[in-house]
């Protein structure tokens, strides 16, 4: 049987898949004292990015990374890890919860996100302040983008599936895979697909292909 095609929407590529770049990234320079906190959240690449405006005092500190994935870009950069989610931010609260309250954090984020959790750790008592590093909006590329028919989509994001949305619908002839719960959320209800067994772009390779 032939292969479908396979679309990633996605950031960044992928080996196995036709990346269209989905999103537009605009960076930050909130001013930040490093020097007041314990730890560092770190939750996607694009931190890493605006933070290479920064000088080296954000490595001196421990960084939560919400995944396996992201620790290792983090010591790409130079970074120390103090331990790392599942890939989920909700899954972050155990772990933040689990130090001292005296713990002072700092959660590096985008201006919009999928998960609250930094107001759940302060409603436990966690000290947690908040940075904005980036926004994101919709490409060019995702909104002009013509996906066979017979296509499998991914996404790894909430945000890839609105921007695709806005100019493409979903065809009962689609095979659509979800990086996981939480960009899941964002599809419609009536539409099927399925969830990546891990959070990965590789997991979502291996999905598509089955």
């Amino acid at each position: 049987m032939k292969q479908r095609p396979i679309y990633l929407f996605s950031l960044t590529s992928h080996d196995g898949a036709t990346h269209v770049n989905s999103l537009h990234v605009s960076y930050f320079t909130p001013e930040i004292d490093f020097k007041k906190y314990d730890y560092l959240i770190i939750t996607s690449k694009q931190v890493l990015q605006a933070l290479e405006t920064y000088n080296e005092e954000w490595k001196k500190l421990d960084v939560l990374a919400v995944s396996n994935v992201t620790a290792k870009a983090v010591k790409n950069e130079g970074g120390n890890i103090l331990k790392y989610g599942s890939g989920y931010g909700e899954n972050l609260v155990e772990i933040i919860c689990s130090y001292p309250k005296e713990k002072r954090w700092l959660y590096l984020r985008a201006k919009e996100v999928a998960s609250d959790f930094a107001s759940v750790c302060r409603e436990k008592g966690c000290s947690i302040d908040e940075a904005v590093m980036y926004e994101t909006s919709c490409s060019h590329d995702i909104l002009h983008t013509k996906v066979e028919e017979n296509a499998t989509l991914i996404f790894t994001s909430p945000s890839s599936v609105n921007c695709f949305l806005k100019h493409h619908m979903f065809k009962d002839t689609h095979n659509i895979v979800v990086i996981g719960k939480t960009t899941a959320k964002a599809m419609p209800y009536h539409v099927n697909y399925k969830i990546a067994d891990v959070p990965t772009m590789q997991s979502c390779i291996q999905k598509a292909k089955e």
